[in-house]
């Protein structure tokens, strides 16, 4: 089933945020095609109105242009909060692209979130920002695993993007999120990442909404040994696992002489030779900010 994608005007793409990480939200598109499975921001739909289902939308942001960008200087912008910017028809509508080009010069700080390589098109472009950065979700090596959970480029591709953004100089983020029980091999994916990325972020698999219910099914059928796992984790709430693997993955750390921090005290400390290794486990804030954040985007996108 081909997406359903409309064009919409919006007053404005940038929204005050409460998330942590920056000042202001900013989603040049509604809804995401990549069709994560898992994806926190299908909670968006309940303020969209849209009857497809999440994956299967995209509302693409038309707004006036930014009249005077130099008062987003020195502020953090946060671009796909609940959206990829980069998702496959940017390639075609180029709305990222034309908001870069309107902040360009501004003196904004921008970090973007993304599991595409096609941001490799606007590389000369996101350098141009003071302090950039770029992030890419890799939860697994596996690519049928990854097939089975989204339709963003493959596992080897983000790895490339990133790799081009560290060469260039751009600060990146390799955020392993989220991390499934008994599935995602944290200790591989750093290996393959961590030469090429500034910081590491971990975050575990939280199940809520309505995603709980199709990810418990999918564990069901594919890998079914370890549902007394998820029902240990997601139904009696045990976070033994969780306090097991931070521990481990501190020690191992310590191991290959990287730096393993439970909190996000890394945004404010100078990048180094190595990358620094960030734990989200209990960092439920975030969420909560978010979705605070997410019903503002949505009221203020009049979708």
């Amino acid at each position: 089933m081909e997406a359903v994608i409309k064009e919409i005007e919006v007053k404005s793409v940038l929204s005050k945020s409460n998330l942590p990480v920056c000042e202001y939200s900013v989603n040049p598109y509604v809804g995401c095609t990549h069709a994560c499975q898992y994806c926190y921001a299908s909670f968006m739909k309940r303020f969209t109105n849209h009857p497809e289902p999440w994956g299967d939308f995209l509302d693409v942001k038309y707004w006036p242009e930014i009249k005077n960008p130099q008062k987003y200087a020195g502020k953090e912008l946060f671009i796909g909060s609940v959206t990829d910017p980069y998702n496959p028809q940017e390639e075609v509508y180029g709305r990222t692209r034309a908001l870069l080009t309107q902040l360009q010069g501004s003196g904004a700080k921008i970090s973007i979130a993304t599991k595409s390589d096609l941001i490799l098109r606007d590389l000369e472009l996101i350098k141009s920002f003071p302090n950039a950065r770029v992030s890419w979700s890799i939860n697994t090596l596996d690519e049928t695993f990854r097939e089975d959970m989204d339709k963003a480029a493959s596992i080897q591709r983000r790895l490339a993007a990133m790799k081009a953004f560290h060469n260039a100089g751009v600060r990146t983020t390799c955020f392993i999120s989220p991390i499934f029980p008994g599935i995602t091999d944290v200790k591989a994916i750093i290996q393959s990442a961590k030469e090429q990325c500034n910081l590491i972020w971990l975050e575990n698999l939280n199940l809520r909404g309505g995603y709980k219910t199709a990810i418990m099914d999918y564990i069901q059928r594919k890998p079914p040994d370890l549902m007394p796992l998820y029902q240990e984790i997601y139904s009696n709430n045990d976070r033994r696992y969780w306090e097991l693997l931070d521990r481990e993955l501190k020690a191992w750390a310590a191991e290959i002489d990287l730096d393993y921090v439970t909190n996000d005290d890394s945004m404010n400390r100078p990048f180094e030779a190595s990358p620094i290794i960030v734990n989200f486990f209990y960092h439920s804030e975030i969420k909560k900010s978010a979705r605070k954040g997410g019903e503002h985007y949505a009221r203020t996108a009049g979708g």
